[in-house]
């Protein structure tokens, strides 16, 4: 009984917020370390028993609990529950989550001993093993997550001067495909050539930085989803989408993994053409934004006909607050001043009854797009929205850096 009347007071308070208050993130923070004993608890069978070999991905409309799927290499968001609970850890020092993220980490063990199956490898390992290592200090975490770069820079081809994300399309794109969500994966590589691998993986993860800044954008900084290039001679063939609404539309999400990815190869590199990229593709969001949503959070494409009676996408804003705490810290004052106050105001959009999911099921958030051309997860709880929502609010905090 006092476990629900502290939800029915938390929920109560969270909604009260308004935009003349300072967002309180210890608040969010707190609601979301609620979310995951909920989640935990749901997860487990009739013997009280969780089966660490499958991870959550979606809550549906109607569900209450997260849908889970097999971690395995295929399954990109296998790495983002486990993430998830490391950093709650981080924020309840709570054993009992500690355990069960070296668990759910640990039963991705396999992703490291066999060929790498695409460019995801590093979404998986950067939120699993990256994250757990930072917790731990396991070294065998560490070692794992080494693996997994050398693994995924395999994927290079230096004629492209890009990372293969999906081998079993080139034949579908005609070429040397090359995705815009590949640029979070190129964390890993900076990674690794950080802690004890080869400093040829930071000159791949440049190298792919600086080509697709240079192919795969629109020259108003709005980006194609996916570049194709010539498999043999490297040559840039064309840029086309998978996910968003047509090839030169906005599509939000794309959009945000591009801010998310150039703000941290600035991080890794300091070199100033990257910084200012960052820049240009987030002006850019932050103006189209404007004029198509009537919140701080997008609707799946901003050149959706439907206009803001589109989908949202939460899992776009939570990635784009994450990225502004950290590109604020890198630009001059107005512009910090101008970043800042947006995150913080995604934050409380994110944090409002609107979208967090509350009492509705497990999850965090609602209201994400995960495939609308292909018509999976619209209006949804999304794994990786909660992951990137949660980031944030640990770096809006100050408890996590950069």
């Amino acid at each position: 009984m006092k476990k629900m009347i502290w939800t029915l007071a938390l929920f109560s308070t969270m909604s009260c917020h308004t935009s003349n208050e300072t967002f309180n993130a210890n608040l969010a923070l707190d609601y979301c370390a609620h979310q995951v004993e909920r989640a935990l608890e749901a997860l487990k069978d009739s013997t009280g028993t969780i089966d660490y070999t499958i991870a959550p991905r979606n809550i549906l409309e109607n569900d209450t609990a997260w849908n889970c799927r097999n971690a395995c290499p295929q399954e990109w968001c296998s790495g983002f529950w486990p993430g998830i609970l490391w950093m709650t850890y981080s924020y309840t020092q709570n054993e009992d989550i500690r355990q069960k993220a070296k668990s759910y980490t640990e039963a991705l063990g396999v992703l490291t001993t066999q060929p790498v199956f695409d460019h995801d490898l590093g979404f998986l390992t950067l939120s699993s093993y990256v994250k757990g290592y930072e917790a731990t200090d396991n070294p065998m975490y560490k070692e794992q997550a080494l693996r997994a770069a050398d693994s995924l820079a395999t994927l290079y081809n230096s004629k492209a001067g890009t990372i293969l994300s999906w081998p079993r399309h080139v034949k579908d794109y005609g070429g040397h495909n090359t995705i815009m969500d590949n640029m979070m994966n190129l964390e890993l590589l900076f990674w690794a050539a950080q802690n004890g691998g080869s400093q040829q993986l930071k000159e791949i993860a440049t190298r792919h930085a600086e080509t697709t800044m240079q192919y795969q954008f629109r020259k108003d900084g709005g980006c194609y989803h996916v570049a194709v290039y010539d498999s043999i001679s490297g040559a840039f063939l064309k840029g086309v989408t998978h996910q968003g609404l047509a090839d030169s539309s906005l599509w939000s999400r794309g959009q945000s993994w591009a801010i998310y990815g150039y703000t941290m190869v600035y991080r890794y590199t300091h070199e100033q053409r990257f910084l200012d990229f960052a820049q240009k593709v987030t002006d850019l969001y932050l103006k189209r934004l404007h004029e198509t949503s009537n919140d701080w959070v997008p609707i799946w494409d901003m050149d959706d006909p439907n206009k803001m009676q589109a989908p949202k996408d939460a899992s776009a804003a939570s990635v784009v607050a994450s990225a502004l705490l950290e590109l604020c810290q890198y630009v001059d004052a107005p512009k910090k001043k101008v970043y800042y106050s947006a995150a913080e105001n995604m934050l409380r959009n994110l944090s409002s009854m609107r979208y967090q999911s509350r009492q509705s099921n497990v999850a965090f958030l609602m209201h994400s797009t995960g495939h609308y051309p292909a018509g999976t997860e619209i209006d949804a709880s999304i794994i990786y929205a909660d992951y990137y929502y949660l980031e944030a609010l640990l770096r809006y905090s100050g408890s996590l850096h950069p």
